[in-house]
């Protein structure tokens, strides 16, 4: 993979689909961070802390958030709660709720093909972070243009974020932590501008991006064995849960994103939506398990029968050519 990186950006400079403003921006977000990791033994314990309580936060207003309600409606939350994951969606700054959900259906309905924004058979490192260093593929512009969107649009919540986009994201993420450990309890501005905003902002969109490579490339595949998503557990350590990939390619509804509970499978996210339900701001949660427990059953009858023979899921060096699958 690293060797073949020269050639690649070569490739893409000559076709000119370098995609610059992200690419830069990309970049100077690892240089922060770097600059983050000096600063770390100069930090307040409590300022360690800040930012692993930011970690966790900024990641439920991805995996709660943005995924599990905006992108997926797989459950409904009152207006207060949508405000509070908005607050920590923003300070996870990975764009606006809008954009991240338009793409992430897009990539659900066109998964590993050239639709797919993050498309895992084009290698590791494209799925990873290469893709937000590239213009998008037309099929993904196409295919982006052709799906509904007026849920979000009708959230005013959704659409006031996505009015201040970047602008309010970028203070949440970087300067407002700073602000809070200035203030609470005496730290340098700086020394928790580079450690609570940057260096915890890399480090989440990696956890992050690890779902959309890892996830996609290593793991089990007992509920699809076609489908390039798997069961990685070390993915949801990182991601608040979000590791269960195959399970919730197969049943992209199920607000759990997962088989099991957390007594099984670590999953803090459906925990977090579980506790808003008792707590009345979460109501409507989908489950799929049902429709799993009915399909096995078809699926053993049809074995015992001979029509069914399973299949292993295809690696990215076994597989010569993708089309757009269309519905």
């Amino acid at each position: 993979m690293w060797r073949d990186i020269p050639s690649v950006i070569s490739h893409h400079y000559k076709a000119g689909t370098i995609n610059w403003p992200m690419g830069i921006y990309i970049t100077l977000v690892h240089v922060v961070a770097a600059i983050g990791l000096t600063h770390v033994l100069d930090s307040d314990p409590k300022t360690i802390m800040f930012s692993f309580v930011l970690w966790w936060g900024s990641g439920l207003g991805i995996t709660a958030g943005v995924h599990r309600l905006w992108s997926h409606r797989s459950y409904e939350a009152n207006f207060m709660a949508r405000f509070f994951l908005m607050l920590m969606n923003s300070i996870a700054n990975q764009g606006s709720i809008y954009h991240w959900a338009r793409d992430h259906r897009v990539h659900h309905k066109y998964s590993e093909t050239d639709a797919d924004p993050h498309n895992a058979t084009r290698g590791f490192f494209f799925a990873h972070i290469g893709w937000l260093y590239v213009k998008k593929h037309e099929a993904i512009v196409k295919a982006g243009r052709e799906l509904n969107f007026d849920d979000l649009k009708r959230d005013p919540i959704v659409m006031f974020q996505k009015k201040l986009d970047p602008w309010f994201a970028l203070y949440m993420c970087y300067v407002m932590p700073a602000q809070v450990a200035h203030y609470l309890w005496g730290e340098d501005f700086w020394n928790a501008f580079f450690v609570a905003g940057g260096l915890r902002y890399c480090i989440v969109l990696h956890f992050t991006w690890l779902v959309n490579s890892a996830a996609h490339l290593y793991g089990d595949h007992p509920y699809d064995p076609l489908s390039y998503p798997a069961e990685n557990p070390i993915v949801s350590l990182c991601a608040v849960g979000e590791g269960w990939h195959n399970w919730h390619h197969k049943y992209p509804y199920d607000y759990a994103a997962s088989e099991h509970g957390w007594t099984s499978q670590f999953n803090p996210t459906k925990m977090f939506i579980d506790t808003l339900a008792y707590l009345g701001a979460v109501k409507g949660r989908k489950r799929a398990t049902g429709a799993w427990a009915m399909g096995m059953k078809r699926r053993k009858r049809e074995e015992k029968e001979g029509k069914v023979q399973p299949k292993a899921a295809p690696r990215p060096w076994e597989v010569k050519e993708f089309e757009v699958k269309r519905d």
